[in-house]
C-alpha cells in the first residue's frame, strides 16, 4: 500500500504538492474561533489555516424531499401547514391517531419529546438548487430539515457565491456546480460538497476564503508579472488595481473572489480531471498553480455567471413542432426523452424539440448532461410517500410544459458556452 493506505489503483503524480482547497482541521477552527474568545486562540487560527477555504458543508438532508421540496410554492405551503398541524397535535398527544400520517425520523422525535412548539411561516419558503439547473421551492426549518449543517451560517442568497463538487468515494466522475442558495444533498454524487464565498457569524459577513490562501496566491503570482499577463491576453477580465506606495505603479493585486473565479475554472480543466482522477475520488481536491493565473480567474468567472444565471440568459433557438391532438380535452402523454444522434427531444406525444446543437451532450454532469437532468426531474412519478400520493399528489407535467421548453432552450445554450469556454481552456494548455 501507499502513505495512505490504498492498495490498489494508486497514483504517481504531483497531487500531494498542489495547494489544500479544504480540510477538517480547518473548518474545525471556526468552531474553535466562536467558542474561545482568548487572544491566543484567535492568533492561533489566523496563522495556521492551511487550505484556501475555512468553511465548507454538505447539501442540505431534509430526509423527507416529498414534504420539504416542491414546484409549486402554493402546494408546498398546504403539504407543510398540514404537516405542522399534525406535528402541533402529536405534541399536545403523543397517542394521536393521525401522528404517522407525515413522516418521523429520529431528529423530528427528539424536537417532540423537548416539546419544540412551530407554527407555518411562509418567510422560510425559499428557492434552492434540487438539482443540476433543476430549481425548486423548499421550506427550510431547522426542525423539519433533518440534517442542516453549515447551511444557517452560509444561506444568503443576496450577496454569497457557492461552489459544490461530489462527496468523497463518488462513483462517477467528477464535476461541479455553482449556486447562489442552497443545494440539495443529493445534486451531486456521494453528497454535494460545498463551498462558500462567505460564512456568517451573527449576521456579519466573514471572507471564507483564508487570508493564508490570499497571501499565497500573491506571492507566488508577482504584481509585475500579473500586470504583464493582464497585458498579454484580451481575456476581458478586470481585476482590482491599487497603487504601491514604493514604486507608485499600478498593479494588479489577485484579490479572494480572482481566488474564488481560478478555484472554479481548475475544475472545470479537462486536462486537471483526467490527470487527478483517482486522487478526486478519494481525497479532497487540491489546486495546482498554472502559469497565468488571470486567463483561468477570468474563465471561472464566465462559467460561473453562466450557471448562476441560467435562468436569464437568451435561449438557445430550439425548432419546435407541435402535432394538433384529436381531443383537445386529453392531455398527451408525457415522454421527455432524447435522441442524441438526431439532435431530437421528445417532449410529449404532441411536441418535439429539434436543433440541438452537438455541443450540448459533451457537457456531462456524472451520468447526465445538464439537459437530461432537466428532463428527468419533470418527470411524472409514483410518490413513495403514502399522504403526499393520497392528498398531495399535485404535480402535472402540463402545468409546467411551457415553463420547461424555455428552460431546455436556455439550458442549451449555457451548455454550449460552457464547451466553448472548456475548448479554449484545452487550447491554452496546447500552447
Amino acid at each position: 500500500p501507499d502513505s495512505k493506505g490504498t492498495w490498489i489503483n494508486q497514483t504517481d503524480n504531483d497531487f500531494e504538492e498542489l495547494i489544500p482547497l479544504m480540510d477538517k482541521a480547518v473548518k474545525k477552527a471556526v468552531k474553535i474561533a466562536k467558542s474561545q474568545t482568548t487572544i491566543k486562540t484567535r492568533e492561533n487560527q489566523e496563522e495556521n489555516p492551511t487550505a484556501i477555504f475555512q468553511l465548507f458543508s454538505s447539501g442540505l438532508k431534509t430526509q423527507r424531499d416529498e414534504w420539504s421540496y416542491d414546484f409549486s410554492q402554493q402546494h408546498l405551503t398546504s403539504k407543510m401547514e398540514y404537516f405542522i398541524e399534525i406535528y402541533q397535535k402529536t405534541l399536545e398527544n403523543s397517542e394521536f391517531g393521525d401522528k404517522f400520517k407525515i413522516k418521523w425520523d429520529q431528529e423530528l422525535d427528539k424536537y417532540r419529546d423537548r416539546c419544540i412548539k412551530k407554527q407555518f411561516d411562509k418567510q422560510q419558503i425559499i428557492q434552492s438548487l434540487y438539482r443540476p439547473f433543476v430549481k425548486k421551492w423548499l421550506y427550510f426549518d431547522k426542525h423539519f430539515n433533518g440534517r442542516t449543517y453549515q447551511w444557517f451560517n452560509i444561506f444568503n442568497p443576496d450577496e454569497n457565491k457557492i461552489i459544490a463538487i461530489p462527496g468523497i468515494a463518488s462513483p462517477k466522475d467528477f464535476h461541479v456546480l455553482s449556486f447562489c442558495s442552497i443545494i440539495d444533498l443529493n445534486a451531486l454524487p456521494a453528497g454535494a460538497q460545498c463551498l462558500p464565498l462567505y460564512r456568517y457569524d451573527a449576521g456579519h459577513r466573514i471572507d471564507n476564503i483564508t487570508d493564508w490562501a490570499l497571501a499565497l496566491f500573491q506571492k507566488h503570482y508577482a504584481p509585475n508579472q500579473n500586470l504583464q499577463n493582464s497585458q498579454d491576453k484580451t481575456t476581458g477580465y478586470h481585476p482590482k488595481q491599487v497603487v504601491n506606495s514604493k514604486t507608485a505603479d499600478s498593479d494588479i493585486i489577485i484579490q479572494k473572489l480572482d481566488i474564488f473565479h481560478y478555484v472554479y475554472a481548475v475544475f472545470h480543466d479537462p486536462a486537471y480531471r483526467q490527470k487527478y482522477e483517482r486522487n478526486l475520488k478519494r481525497d479532497f481536491p487540491r489546486i495546482p498553480l498554472y502559469p497565468d493565473f488571470w486567463s483561468w480567474a477570468h474563465w471561472g468567472q464566465q462559467l460561473m455567471e453562466l450557471h448562476l444565471n441560467y435562468e436569464q440568459v437568451a435561449p438557445y433557438p430550439l425548432k419546435r413542432s407541435d402535432k394538433p391532438l384529436k381531443n383537445r380535452e386529453v392531455n398527451s402523454k408525457v415522454k421527455l426523452k432524447v435522441d442524441k444522434v438526431a439532435g431530437n427531444i421528445q417532449v410529449d406525444e404532441v411536441t418535439s424539440l429539434s436543433n440541438i446543437p452537438a455541443q450540448v451532450w459533451d457537457y456531462q454532469l456524472g451520468n447526465r448532461t445538464a439537459l437530461e437532468w432537466v428532463l428527468d426531474q419533470h418527470k411524472e412519478k409514483t410518490l413513495d410517500d403514502p399522504t403526499i400520493f393520497k392528498h398531495f399528489n399535485s404535480y402535472h407535467f402540463v402545468d409546467y410544459k411551457e415553463q420547461v421548453i424555455e428552460l431546455l432552450g436556455k439550458v442549451c445554450q449555457v451548455s454550449v458556452e460552457t464547451v466553448r469556454i472548456i475548448t479554449e481552456m484545452r487550447r491554452e494548455k496546447q500552447l
